[in-house]
């Protein structure tokens, strides 16, 4: 069984992200209990701006209410509606402007001179493929949108959104990715009370360890290590923004997620 300590630990890495106005440094590489990925969230109302980018950071940024527009930078001109995103390497920055009340979740992981500024429409009508994609069966089927795939080119980031089935499961089988990349859930469209449960235990079959985070709108989850599957109650579907930082650039991998045997069904 998991010491105290530990168990401590594993809770820690639920945090309640803030619904105040401004910008809020929700998950830190090196002060979280991470070494990669960093998690941000901007609520801007509506007629306010604000300026976007870091100087060592890559970010991929992603509009998950309201509505906006980049005023400066590499992406000027840009208008934003919901689900439509953004990426800026390290050193670059563009301003947003609010036209309707806003909240962007925003990733940063290490920027290593891979990565140009793009822009990227939300499109439902995107075919199956490298965008848009439907990952499991059953219990466990989930649409998958990417905001920043493994082709587009980016230091160490791959992002995306994933809606799950109502009352379902996401990210089943579980799955690990430690040696390679850490990764952050970040969930939205669940007001309370509707919720989610967000699992992690550390070893393949320990399911006596299981920490069980409750999650909704503004809930963000790390996952550093060990697996991580959650699953919906009855009246709810987990959506969530979902981003992996490689610890290095040869890591940033999709196909690198190493399944629990015990429940692999493949």
């Amino acid at each position: 069984m998991l010491e105290a300590k530990e168990k401590s630990r594993l809770e820690g890495w639920r945090v309640q992200s803030p619904d105040t106005p401004g910008f809020h440094e929700v998950i830190v590489a090196g002060k979280a209990d991470c070494k990669a990925i960093s998690m941000f969230r901007l609520n801007l109302p509506k007629g306010q701006s604000h300026e976007v980018g870091n100087v060592r950071l890559e970010l991929n940024a992603v509009l998950i209410s309201g509505a906006a527009r980049l005023t400066s930078g590499p992406l000027a001109g840009k208008v934003l509606n919901r689900f439509d995103s953004f990426y800026l390497p390290g050193a670059v920055s563009s301003t947003l402007e609010a036209t309707e009340d806003c909240i962007f979740y925003i990733a940063g992981a290490l920027y290593e001179n891979i990565g140009a500024p793009f822009f990227r429409a939300y499109d439902t009508s995107l075919p199956i493929g490298d965008i848009h994609q439907i990952h499991g069966s059953g219990a466990g089927r989930r649409e998958v949108m990417f905001t920043l795939d493994p082709k587009t080119p980016a230091s160490n980031l791959i992002c995306g959104l994933t809606w799950g089935g109502t009352g379902a499961w996401t990210s089943w089988p579980p799955h690990q990715h430690e040696k390679d990349l850490e990764e952050a859930y970040c969930y939205f469209d669940m007001p309370y009370p509707k919720f989610g449960l967000h699992l992690s235990y550390l070893k393949s079959g320990e399911f006596g360890d299981i920490v069980t985070h409750p999650v909704w709108s503004g809930t963000m989850v790390l996952a550093p290590q060990g697996y991580h599957p959650t699953v919906a109650s009855p009246a709810t579907r987990n959506i969530y923004f979902w981003c992996l930082a490689s610890f290095k650039p040869s890591g940033r991998r999709y196909d690198l997620a190493v399944l629990d045997p015990l429940l692999d069904e493949s």
